[in-house]
């Protein structure tokens, strides 16, 4: 029995469409298809109910998708036992999604600690929003990602909940330079958050809400580059994770602001399908924890000193 027609047949029936397993195996469709039809003519059984759009097993393909898992894992534990990694000389190819903020941050340490430790993995990375990461993730487009929101109520998707960001307010080194500012005073600048919707629009939106204060201009950003360049303008005051904001200052002239009032940290989630191959992916994601669990602690703590809780 041909493994690579097991695996197509797998990956159809795990993202539950012919078109995304074939881009999950970077091959056309035709051939994927070509694939199970020849696996149906082994077993001599329809795996696939083909009557209509719908993508649809049939009993026979619910059995077998069963005795494919095992078949790939059993696949899996060969090659690791003979000390194969899918083929000599043949990088593992890694597709791992993340949020500006974990880019900004941490990503660039944990993958040079990656390389360190595997040099033949293969990186192909995609930055986007949450929303987008999660459903590429779901969709079996990515094999890990790094968003402010889990990917919850998907079918074959785990996710494991991060460490949280602490958030802070950021201005203009030379021009914010008030010893400590309070809601009052951030509310007498234009403020930058991420874009309409996120929990940093509402967290930021409802402060203000329970204050009491009138609503300054709240501007709706949803690239950090583009926030930076904009704080770094003089056009306002961002908020941003402490992480982010510590690493940029190094190279801009930016300032982490003292602030009477704290913001919600930013959730963190890390997101990854289930399958046969996931035992590689969850050893990724478990490297990925320890590099930030050894960060040095964010700003938060030197901020809290001086902060209340609103």
């Amino acid at each position: 029995m041909n493994l690579r027609f097991v695996e197509a047949f797998h990956w159809a029936a795990s993202l539950r469409s012919v078109t995304r397993a074939a881009e999950k195996l970077h091959i056309t469709q035709s051939a994927l298809s070509s694939r199970i039809a020849s696996l149906e003519e082994e077993l001599g059984v329809v795996l696939l109910d083909r009557r209509d759009k719908q993508f649809r097993l049939t009993v026979a393909g619910q059995r077998f998708q069963t005795l494919a898992q095992r078949l790939l894992e059993v696949q899996r534990q060969v090659k690791e036992e003979m000390g194969g990694t899918g083929g000599a000389g043949r990088p593992v190819v890694l597709r791992i999604g993340a949020i500006e903020s974990v880019v900004h941050s941490w990503l660039t340490g944990w993958l040079q600690e990656m390389r360190a430790a595997n040099p033949d993995f293969e990186l192909e990375l995609t930055v986007e929003t949450s929303p987008v990461l999660v459903d590429q993730v779901r969709r079996g487009a990515q094999d890990l990602v790094f968003a402010a929101i889990p990917a919850a109520d998907a079918g074959g998707v785990r996710t494991r909940a991060m460490a949280p960001m602490a958030m802070g307010f950021v201005g203009r080194a030379d021009l914010h330079t008030k010893r400590r500012y309070g809601l009052s005073d951030l509310a007498g600048h234009d403020l930058l958050t991420f874009q309409r919707g996120s929990q940093p629009h509402q967290a930021l939106l409802q402060m203000f809400q329970e204050s009491g204060l009138p609503l300054p201009r709240v501007h709706a950003i949803s690239s950090i580059s583009a926030m930076v360049q904009l704080v770094e303008g003089g056009f306002g005051i961002a908020t941003l994770p402490v992480a982010v904001a510590e690493q940029l200052a190094k190279r801009l002239s930016l300032r982490v602001l003292r602030s009477d009032t704290e913001l919600v940290p930013l959730p963190l989630h890390a997101s990854y399908r289930e399958d046969p191959s996931s035992q590689l992916t969850e050893s990724v994601l478990e490297s990925a924890l320890d590099h930030v669990a050894r960060q040095r602690p964010s700003g938060k703590s030197r901020m809290a000193s001086g902060s209340s809780r609103r």
